[in-house]
């Protein structure tokens, strides 16, 4: 059985270097740009459910087929919207995100 590589340790001054870097910027955007719009408008769609259940009972009251209403499908979607967005999310790192980190650890550490 072979022993796994070692990785050297980078410097501090390595990883301040690598912090400044445009690589290292290209990463930290792709983050970003997933991210932050995506939070703002989970947050935003959260919001709506909430506002909706405290200033318009009647409307989430409303009767759906099935014995459901609409405050209960809203909840459900909020639990839908949340995997939805994970499963986009690891779609979107697979692509954009760990190829550019594994790159910059296999240059830190290599």
């Amino acid at each position: 059985m072979t022993a796994p590589a070692q990785r050297r340790e980078p410097t501090a001054e390595e990883f301040i270097a690598m912090r400044e870097s445009a690589e290292f910027g290209k990463l930290r955007g792709a983050y970003r740009n997933f991210t932050f719009p995506m939070t703002v408008a989970f947050f935003s769609w959260y919001i709506v459910y909430v506002l909706a259940a405290v200033f318009a009972p009647g409307f989430m009251g409303t009767e759906l087929p099935g014995g459901w209403n609409v405050g209960l499908a809203f909840g459900i979607a909020q639990f839908a919207t949340t995997f939805i967005i994970t499963w986009v999310y690891v779609k979107y790192a697979n692509k954009n995100i760990e190829p550019r980190a594994a790159k910059i650890r296999e240059e830190l550490e290599g």
